[in-house]
């Protein structure tokens, strides 16, 4: 079983999502007791697309948080390293322009999208301040950006049950419904890794992004940052 390292080398990460993209979306509900399509709707409204708008959904994976932009009537692109997820994708949403690349070199011009948006991906980008810099070079000015994220729950007590839920029932319920369950646990050490809310936001101020901000929600076990390209 493929189960990256948290140096986060892209190969790595790149096979271990190719391991588990059949029930990937399944075994995300099921870790998160169904929270993950809350996650989702709170993301479509942060994102605000009209008709017409290009949305870049990056860690698209296979393509489920693209559709509420579609809906909307946006000319969304979703953008994934994982050739595993995109053919997963292409199979269940074939109508889906779905685009393999990597976040740290997007394949896209500059000022390209009026919103980019990426939902659980960050923390496996092996250079997360590069990412975000090129998240703003294809983002038009004025235009924004929404980050959803694992974070840091903001009550202690509860941060101490959520932390052992991470990493003592995690693993055994991963094995129960995934096909690659050393993969998760993996994704459960790099979520204790990442930085805090107030962390992601000043590193989303000096890659160039501004009126930066975030909510918590799920009582900052995610956090939804926002900004905007000036």
């Amino acid at each position: 079983m493929t189960r990256a390292s948290l140096e986060k080398q892209p190969s790595e990460v790149a096979a271990m999502f190719d391991g588990v993209a059949a029930r990937y979306d399944l075994t995300n509900d099921v870790l998160s007791l169904g929270q993950t399509r809350l996650w989702r709707k709170a993301v479509a409204a942060a994102v605000g697309a009209r008709p017409g708008d290009r949305v870049l959904d990056l860690a698209a994976g296979t393509g489920t948080s693209s559709l509420p932009f579609a809906a909307a009537g946006a000319q969304v692109v979703p953008c994934d390293f994982s050739l595993g997820m995109l053919r997963e994708g292409k199979k269940r949403h074939p109508g889906l322009p779905l685009t393999a690349g990597d976040a740290t070199r997007l394949p896209f011009k500059d000022g390209a999208f009026d919103a980019v948006t990426i939902s659980f991906g960050l923390r496996n980008v092996h250079d997360t301040d590069g990412a975000l810099a090129e998240m703003l070079r294809v983002t038009r000015p004025g235009g924004r950006i929404v980050i959803c994220e694992f974070s840091h729950p903001t009550w202690r007590p509860f941060r101490t049950v959520y932390t052992e839920y991470l990493m003592r029932a995690l693993p055994p319920v991963a094995t129960a419904v995934s096909s690659n369950p050393d993969a998760y646990v993996y994704l459960a050490e790099s979520i204790r890794a990442w930085p805090d809310q107030q962390g992601l936001a000043a590193r989303m101020g000096r890659a160039g992004w501004s009126r930066v901000a975030w909510r918590n929600l799920t009582g900052g076990v995610v956090a939804l940052h926002r900004g905007i390209r000036r």
